[in-house]
């Protein structure tokens, strides 16, 4: 190659290769190290989505109770959705309106299986919530009952026998024996076991007193304390099934709009189980 002057330049001189640096070689301890961060992670991501899952989406809980028999039983596993709104029909989880519940309170879990009760792998046994089925929305006047002994909605009578509890004789339990008329008020349900002869229910709490509040008040669950509505029996196996809501809603109308901010209740002594 000539320059600008004519001379020859002298050859570039070729430069020797780079070898690249060897990988630095991890020793065991932090081969374990790395694995122990990595596995933290996926068990803290995990715990996390199962949490916003419980928490937003669904959760199990477990039976205590004979309330809703023959649709659940006891010791049943029942899975809650969180995402639907409440609807006459459904079998909905809701925290103690106040002084409903009584009884023994079963024995808590360890530290392991209130773990697994967090993250959504074991039903939650609490005894701040109750289940039951709703009967009355916002603005419908329940009553028991007609000429033929049947629950009515905004006057149209419920055909409950789909549902209602029925002993080994086949003998089915009477919708009420309790006799009662409520106009539901706005933000409130009215709730009542598929055992009516033992289910504690609104029924039980008409006669209710507190400070602040109509008689009966107490017995009408504020929307705000509804969990989420059950949609299936997840176990035992034997007894998987749904929990759609009863064809005989279907006929029901609307409720008195706007609903009234107060109940209007009237009920007999009885109405306290």
């Amino acid at each position: 190659m000539a320059t600008r002057d004519g001379a020859d330049a002298a050859p570039r001189r070729a430069l020797p290769e780079e070898e690249p640096p060897e990988p630095e070689r991890l020793t065991f301890g932090q081969h374990v190290v790395a694995f122990l961060k990595e596995l933290t992670a996926v068990v803290v991501g995990a715990v996390v989505v199962a949490s916003l899952l419980r928490g937003f989406v669904g959760q199990m809980f477990l039976i205590p109770s004979v309330s809703m028999e023959d649709t659940l039983q006891v010791a049943d596993r029942v899975v809650v959705e969180k995402l639907s709104s409440v609807e006459r029909g459904q079998v909905v989880v809701f925290s103690d309106p106040g002084r409903w519940l009584t009884g023994p309170t079963p024995p808590e879990r360890g530290v392991v299986g209130k773990a697994f009760q967090f993250v959504g792998v074991l039903p939650d046994p609490s005894t701040e919530h109750l289940i039951k089925r709703v009967i009355g929305m916002p603005g419908d006047r329940v009553v028991c009952c007609d000429d033929s002994g049947r629950i009515t909605v905004n006057d149209v009578p419920l055909d409950e026998t789909s549902y209602l509890y029925t002993d080994g004789d086949g003998v089915q339990v009477a919708p009420s024996s309790i006799e009662f008329e409520v106009l539901v008020p706005a933000d409130r349900i009215f709730v009542m076991g598929d055992h009516r002869d033992r289910s504690s229910d609104s029924r039980c709490h008409l006669k209710d007193t507190s400070p602040g509040q109509v008689e009966g008040e107490n017995a009408l669950v504020d929307l705000d304390l509804v969990v989420g509505r059950a949609i299936a029996v997840a176990w035992p196996f034997e007894r998987r099934h749904r929990l759609p809501i009863p064809d005989t809603f279907d006929t029901v109308p609307p409720g008195k709009q706007p609903a009234p901010d107060r109940p209007e209740i009237s009920a007999g002594p009885e109405a306290n189980c």
